[in-house]
């Protein structure tokens, strides 16, 4: 049997009846494709079309076939026998393809209930959202084997407007799921991106002018300062340690104020005051009033700076700390030193070294990105609730 021959003779038969690829497919209800694969002889008809082919073009089977007309056209006898082979080779592919369709469509059905039950409480996360795709895929790839299966997909293929149809609600549907599950990834990645813009163009800004000390303390900033530094500077309870004001039997030697805000506000500040004695004295008595805090081994801290003695301290496992300190074994003393280092997340941007002379901190410090403190304490992000991930991430809005 030559498969062009009989192809070509298919073509031909076609445009003798002047019909295009697409009105013969839409007859039969097969794909113009499938068509195109006749009349190449790529492909052939199944037996079950050949007679409905030969009823179609008026020709005999056997021209079909064959690929040519014959001079007598096939007799009743010929035509029985076609008939009851095509019904047959029908019979045989219901029969062999029941099953399949069977086990198609319930697999429809139980892709739809892996869905449903996955809806039903979800959760935002990597785990879950992958999934859920895999489950929308299954449901999908199943749908459309129970469509091929049963016939249907080649009767839909064969109307262009109904395929367009289609894939325009594929691709709305697939859109949609996408901005659904990943949405908060979506966002995620949006605020990540905003950030690390904020961030390129972020200054680590340092004052040293004691002038300034009363208005980064105290209610002198205008409401754009207050929302650009994040706390009324100084005030918040870490800050209980400094001094209210700067006043006239206060002599200041040492004073460097540092802030940066690359997520959240940073700071990095040190005062050396040397006092009237009965300022001193009134001095060290508001701040032993305020105590001192458990400070040892956060951060990997090990103790007072080397040659001071911490008379006030506020710790804070997450932000840092506040003290102040006095030289240790002077008997005249009548100074005091005020160091601040408050940052967020476990973790400080700046390099504390660049912004504060090492002997006012703390022996072993480590607040450096990877520090050993932060490893022990922070909690994977697979394992935050989504509250616990937004508070991480902007704290002042948690609140």
């Amino acid at each position: 049997m030559d498969q062009k021959k009989t192809g070509q003779f298919l073509k031909m038969l076609r445009n003798e009846k002047k019909m295009t690829q697409e009105q013969l497919a839409e007859q039969f209800y097969v794909s113009s494709r499938t068509v195109s694969r006749w009349e190449t002889g790529s492909n052939l008809p199944d037996i079950s079309l050949l007679v409905e082919l030969a009823d179609f073009y008026e020709v005999d089977v056997r021209e079909i076939i064959d690929g040519e007309r014959k001079s007598e056209m096939m007799n009743n006898e010929t035509r029985e026998v076609a008939d009851k082979m095509a019904a047959y080779a029908g019979t045989e592919k219901s029969r062999l393809l029941g099953s399949v369709q069977i086990m198609a469509i319930a697999g429809v059905f139980a892709s739809l209930i892996a869905i449903v039950m996955q809806s039903i409480g979800y959760e935002p996360g990597l785990k879950n959202t992958v999934t859920m795709i895999a489950s929308i895929a299954s449901l999908i790839l199943m749908s459309i084997i129970t469509l091929y299966v049963t016939g249907t997909l080649e009767r839909v293929r064969s109307s262009k407007k109904l395929m367009k149809a289609i894939r325009i609600s594929s691709i709305v549907m697939i859109v949609l799921a996408i901005l659904y599950f990943l949405r908060v990834f979506l966002i995620m990645f949006i605020v990540f991106g905003l950030l690390s813009v904020e961030i390129a163009f972020q200054r680590v800004e340092v004052d040293t002018d004691i002038a300034n000390y009363n208005h980064y303390l105290h209610q002198e900033q205008t409401k754009e300062e207050v929302e650009k530094y994040g706390y009324s500077a100084l005030t918040g309870e870490m800050f209980e340690i400094w001094p209210e004001h700067i006043t006239a039997d206060m002599s200041v030697t040492d004073y460097q104020y540092t802030y940066y805000n690359p997520w959240d506000p940073q700071y990095v500040i040190y005062m050396t005051v040397e006092y009237d004695p009965e300022a001193y004295e009134n001095e060290t008595e508001r701040l032993a009033g305020l105590g001192i805090e458990d400070y040892i081994g956060i951060y990997s801290v090990t103790g007072e700076p080397e040659g001071y003695d911490i008379i006030s301290m506020n710790s804070n496992d997450y932000y840092g700390f506040t003290y102040a300190m006095i030289p240790e074994g002077v008997s005249d003393n009548t100074r005091i030193t005020y160091v601040s280092v408050w940052f967020c997340n476990y973790f400080l941007d700046l390099d504390v070294h660049k912004y504060i002379p090492d002997e006012y901190l703390l022996p072993g410090f480590d607040a450096t990105e990877n520090n050993p403190y932060r490893q022990e304490n922070l909690i994977p992000p697979e394992e935050l609730t989504p509250e616990e991930s937004f508070s991480l991430l902007f704290p002042d809005l948690a609140k």
